[in-house]
């Protein structure tokens, strides 16, 4: 089954929820929306479910439009970001009902579930009530009745959003060895790109009811095609530091000169801004290549087993992400070292003009994704 949105628009009041959204999903494929809270990424789940009906354009499966057609006559299976169970039924009979409500016999309805369940590592919870689980529990008791189905199309809205550290990890893992065994197409939503990256697949970045970028998750990681994208599918958000193209070098902020080799070589000539992610910015010397910036502290603090370290260089904040818990002053020296090679350009409008991995750069709002599923 192949699923197609054609220039979907989503208006409610005088709020445009969604704006001109056209994209294609082919079967078997594994497939990421990532974007901000209020994105639209729930209002895109919704209408690939028939739960709502956009406002204009069209959804087609294969070459049907059911545009208007109710989600009960459509072959599909959502997650929520809440934990939806019946409180009253068992985690079996929980699993069990939507193949109850289809008709299916009560041998093959008990064969499916006990698998399905075995799967998610919930078999032995079969005969508990939803309240005598733990979140995660009934997090996959949910998950258990979506694959339960079988369902052509597997939509899961920030399923793992509720649940703590350790099991949103487990769960992850689990997840993508489940995508890999099951022809669905498989959308799942998600504000946090690391997520994204270790779900693979491809990549629909959204933000404010718009595309911004298509492709595969690790080109567009790789290379966000706009600052917008960029900034999105980075967390800590990217850092930027200001910078001059002139005919034989590229000078950083107010004093770091670096010559124009590689990827740098087909930059014009002008201003743009140097895009580098947080985990790129290092406190000791790693390579030749790397230039000095020697700067103040201003903030730190300790994330899980990160530490995240605040600075200002000529005008620009920048953000170090350092693997394990230290301690740091405010106010104490500090120098940082940048390899060029990890830089990204972006041009005055904002477009990306030159990275490490430009020759596989895709391009923006490109409207077919559901390639290459199976990579990571």
């Amino acid at each position: 089954m192949g699923l197609r949105l054609q220039n979907i628009d989503k208006i409610v009041g005088r709020e445009t929820h969604l704006k001109n959204i056209s994209l294609e999903f082919e079967p078997g494929s594994r497939n990421i929306i990532l974007g901000r809270t209020l994105a639209g990424k729930t209002s895109l789940l919704r209408i690939m479910a028939g739960l709502d009906r956009p406002t204009i354009g069209k959804l087609h499966i294969d070459d049907r439009d059911v545009t208007g057609i109710s989600v009960r006559k459509r072959s599909i299976a959502m997650v929520y970001q809440q934990f939806i169970n019946y409180p009253s039924l068992t985690v079996y009979k929980n699993i069990a009902s939507p193949l109850k409500i289809a008709g299916l016999k009560r041998t093959e309805i008990d064969q499916r579930v006990r698998k399905t369940a075995a799967i998610l590592h919930i078999d032995d919870l079969l005969d508990r009530l939803p309240t005598e689980l733990s979140g995660g529990q009934q997090q996959r008791t949910a998950i258990a009745r979506a694959l339960v189905k079988e369902a052509d199309l597997l939509l899961l809205d920030e399923p793992l959003v509720n649940l703590d550290f350790k099991l949103r990890e487990e769960l992850r893992i689990e997840l993508q060895e489940i995508f890999s065994r099951r022809k669905a197409i498989v959308v799942y939503t998600t504000t946090e790109p690391a997520e994204a990256l270790m779900i693979g697949g491809n990549i629909v970045v959204i933000d404010e009811g718009r595309i911004l970028q298509t492709g595969p998750t690790s080109d567009v990681y790789q290379n966000p095609a706009t600052i917008k994208v960029a900034d999105v599918f980075s967390d800590p958000p990217m850092n930027y530091l200001k910078g001059v193209v002139t005919a034989d070098a590229m000078r950083l902020g107010h004093g770091i000169d670096i010559p124009l080799y590689g990827h740098w070589s087909s930059l014009k000539v002008g201003q743009y801004q140097f895009g580098i992610r947080a985990n790129h910015l290092f406190l000791t010397r790693t390579s030749e290549a790397e230039v000095k910036i020697r700067t103040t502290i201003e903030l730190s603090e300790i994330n899980g087993s990160e530490t995240f370290i605040h600075v200002n260089y000529d005008n620009s904040m920048l953000v170090i992400q350092q693997n394990g818990v230290h301690a740091y002053r405010i106010g104490d020296p500090i120098t940082l070292f940048v390899n060029p090679h990890y830089l990204m350009a972006y041009n005055e409008d904002g477009l990306l003009a030159a990275s490490p991995s430009m020759k596989t750069a895709t391009g923006t709002n490109v409207g077919n994704v559901g390639d290459n599923h199976g990579e990571h």
